[in-house]
């Protein structure tokens, strides 16, 4: 990785300005500032517990997302805690990454499993950010962590928010602490195994949507067939294409700290936006969803006055 990288940091910050100006504009309720008193509520120390010592292993990693999700069963709303809808989702791609380590298809097992225990290493230090009410904890984690206990929000929309902040923003610090502790590899050998997490994505992205979605999700679900499965992993597999790129950029900005710190904040920020964008979208597909739900019994109803004015001869 020797690109030379050309970096304007006047257009960065402007950049990160203009990202905030939006995501205010969209969601005007101060986003990035975390609430007074939310955090964890009456699970802050069993949370700060869980994110004192960061995992070395996924075993470990798997052990701590158990942990996290017995805390957050316990949230209200009970047993649908939106964050607790992204962290059983992570266990499951998790585990399927641990159990492929020993497989065939993975050239170098050490690459993958450091990268995942660093990528889950910066979702356990937001939630850690987050139990301590710290102006610091991500922008992009915020957008879901703000909304735990927000009906309104569809389980599936938050587990995909929790997604987009893990990848858009965490898998590319993810990557650069993986290269500064093994190396930069030459002519990027362990890509394979980074592609493989795609591959897991798409074989469980069916059970993983439909375990999260509503009723009248799950109904243009049947209506789409493969075509919604297809279509979301073809993102993943985009973004995540992304986020491989974007680590090379962080890496060859990492002597440089000011201007990394402004990478990192767009990045960030960037993220955070799109979060809002997916509220935004999920908020009128329930929406459209009620209607739709209120129009259907309204119908049901009017045929079953009319059914009955006919048998009465009416």
């Amino acid at each position: 990785m020797t690109a030379t990288v050309a970096f304007d940091i006047n257009t960065v910050r402007s950049s990160a300005d203009l990202l905030r100006t939006e995501r205010i504009r969209i969601a005007p309720d101060e986003p990035g500032l975390v609430p007074s008193g939310r955090g964890w509520g009456e699970a802050k120390r069993e949370m700060a517990e869980l994110c004192a010592v960061p995992p070395a292993t996924i075993a470990e990693v798997l052990e701590m997302l158990t942990r996290a999700q017995r805390i957050m069963d316990l949230l209200p709303p009970p047993a649908a805690n939106r964050i607790a809808s992204f962290n059983s989702l992570y266990f499951t791609i998790t585990d399927r990454v641990g159990a492929a380590l020993t497989g065939p298809d993975v050239v170098d097992p050490e690459f993958l499993e450091l990268l995942d225990v660093e990528f889950a290493k910066r979702y356990f230090d937001a939630l850690r950010l987050w139990g301590e009410e710290d102006h610091s904890t991500p922008d992009a984690w915020e957008v879901l962590f703000r909304r735990a206990q927000d009906e309104k929000i569809s389980r599936l929309a938050a587990a995909i928010l929790g997604v987009n902040a893990h990848i858009n923003h965490d898998l590319a610090l993810a990557l650069v602490a993986t290269w500064e502790r093994l190396g930069t590899p030459p002519g990027d050998v362990v890509h394979p195994d980074y592609l493989l997490i795609n591959k897991i994505f798409y074989q469980e992205i069916p059970r993983l949507r439909r375990r999260y979605s509503t009723s009248w999700q799950l109904r243009v679900d049947m209506l789409a067939g493969d075509l919604d499965d297809w279509s979301q992993s073809v993102l993943v597999a985009a973004t995540r294409a992304h986020a491989w790129d974007q680590g090379r950029r962080l890496w060859d900005l990492r002597d440089e700290a000011e201007h990394l710190a402004h990478a990192r904040l767009v990045m960030d920020r960037a993220s955070a936006y799109v979060g809002e964008l997916l509220i935004t979208s999920d908020g009128v597909f329930n929406q459209v969803g009620v209607v739709l739900k209120a129009g259907r019994d309204g119908a049901r109803g009017a045929w079953r006055r009319v059914f009955h004015k006919r048998r009465a001869g009416i």
